[in-house]
């Protein structure tokens, strides 16, 4: 391919085949076959990892498996084999709808994958979703917006080579959140539809190849006192034992023509909530063990299940994980609203229950919030009190993934081991990958300014795991690597 493409507007369909033609698991041929870099993959298209759509990654038997959002926001997998230290993929595992409209200039970045390996070793992503469209008709739990929400599943188990897609779930939902239980029963966790939408989950208990119907947990509703809908933004994940932890904040859905001195709507977001989901008994509590109804409204969410309010600033959930005496933590993005539409840079923040009340609110990265730069990440807790979360954020123009411990409970941290360094840019960060091995904790995009191509790195104690530079490079050297963004 001679021609070049100087700017593309993501999404544009005139781009399409170019697209694929570019983008492939065939090795780039290199004058040195043994030249290695750090990174598994460079065709992480736009926001290709988020915190929210989680797992994007599974550890099974010495083999981590991993997906990101790769060309025209279609999912793609690859795994990597400790023992042998050889790479696979990546390989696309499913077709989004969203990606491939003429009429949108922009990366939606909502269908990322979800991930999750069923007890008989299949593997499922869920993707594609950002709400459905006007020609699926209504949706009966919200509103819609754009995409399909879709479910692919390996042909084989433990093989990311060759996938088959499944109609198995509504195609209005968004943040797909994937739980696995001890008994084998898969949850599939979701909001239904875009902003105005309830958040709903399903239930399999055939490995994934048929769901039961969708249940709401938290309700979307209209309020009277201002232009504005409740809604929320979750995060689930396993508990012990036949529980489902449940950390949730609470969003303000002005109406387009009302918000804040006039904005409309803006991702004004605010608070911090957790509850438990019982699947033995198909009952929920909040964190003293009491009742919870549901759906849950942002009334009975503030009787029954407030962990912090937030006051003016506003948030941007994190994840949740318990302790060895069941007893949760919670991380959450904390900022000041600076005056536009996506609020200012947030700071993530930690907040602990002791078994009588909850503790914390501090910053885990202090040096970010004097500067007033956005962080992400997740955490391990290796003793109620002894906390290590895992941090993407900026310094001096420089990204960095970083260690930060606590060994009082959240009081103090202090960053204790730099695993990735590079300049000029900022990071799109997984959540921890479920079962991880040490060597592959988190999966990571390094996103630079001047591309909506990125680089995707597997990071663990010891760094990002390397890969031969040929195998990396799955764009090839004509594609369109340096995609203008929208001004």
């Amino acid at each position: 391919m001679k021609k070049r493409l100087k700017t593309f507007l993501p999404g544009a369909v005139i781009a399409t085949s170019l697209l694929l033609t570019a983008c492939n698991t065939t090795p780039v041929a290199n004058s040195n076959k043994t030249e290695t870099v750090d990174y598994f993959a460079n065709d992480g298209l736009g926001n290709a990892l988020a915190i929210v759509q989680h797992p994007a990654g599974v550890h099974v038997d010495g083999i981590t498996y991993v997906s990101y959002q790769g060309p025209l926001e279609d999912p793609y997998v690859a795994s990597y084999n400790h023992k042998t230290k050889q790479w696979s993929g990546p390989f696309k595992a499913g077709v989004s709808t969203m990606g491939k409209d003429p009429s949108r200039t922009k990366i939606d970045n909502h269908g990322k994958p979800t991930m999750i390996i069923d007890d008989l070793g299949y593997i499922h992503i869920f993707y594609g979703g950002h709400g459905g469209t006007d020609r699926h008709g209504a949706n009966p739990l919200g509103n819609k917006h754009y995409g399909e929400n879709r479910h692919s599943v390996s042909k084989r188990p433990y093989d990311i080579s060759e996938w088959q897609e499944m109609y198995t779930i509504p195609v209005f939902g968004t943040y797909n959140q994937a739980v696995k239980m001890d008994n084998g029963d898969i949850y599939l966790f979701y909001r239904h539809g875009a902003h105005r939408s309830d958040w709903v989950y399903h239930k399999s208990t055939d490995h994934g190849r048929t769901f039961e119907p969708a249940v709401s947990f938290l309700k979307h509703k209209k309020r009277t006192d201002i232009r504005a809908d409740d809604s929320w933004y979750a995060w689930v994940s396993k508990g012990h034992g036949d529980d489902i932890i449940v950390s949730y904040d609470y969003h303000v859905c002005w109406d387009y023509d009302a918000g804040i001195n006039g904005r409309g709507h803006t991702t004004q977001r605010h608070d911090a909530y957790y509850m438990v989901f019982n699947t033995k008994t198909n009952t929920w509590r909040n964190v003293k063990g009491e009742p919870v109804t549901i759906p849950v409204t942002r009334e009975h969410a503030d009787k029954t299940t407030l962990v912090a309010r937030t006051g003016k600033n506003w948030t941007f959930n994190g994840s949740a994980h318990l302790d060895e005496n069941g007893y949760p933590h919670i991380s959450t993005n904390i900022g000041r609203d600076l005056g536009h539409k996506t609020g200012g840079p947030k700071q993530t923040s930690y907040f602990r229950w002791n078994g009588s009340e909850w503790l914390g609110g501090n910053p885990v990265n202090t040096q970010a919030r004097k500067d007033n730069l956005d962080t992400r990440g997740d955490f391990k807790i290796h003793s109620p009190t002894d906390i290590t979360f895992t941090l993407g954020y900026e310094e001096s123009n420089t990204g960095i993934i970083a260690d930060f411990n606590s060994q009082d409970g959240g009081k103090t941290f202090t960053k204790t081991k730099e695993l990735l360094r590079r300049p000029g840019a900022q990071w799109a960060l997984s959540a921890l990958i479920d079962n991880a091995h040490p060597d592959a904790r988190m999966i990571v995009a390094e996103k630079q300014r001047n591309s909506n191509w990125h680089r995707i790195y597997l990071v663990g104690d010891k760094g990002p795991i390397g890969r031969t530079k040929s195998d990396a490079n799955v764009l090839k050297p004509d594609a369109v690597i340096n995609m203008t963004k929208k001004k």
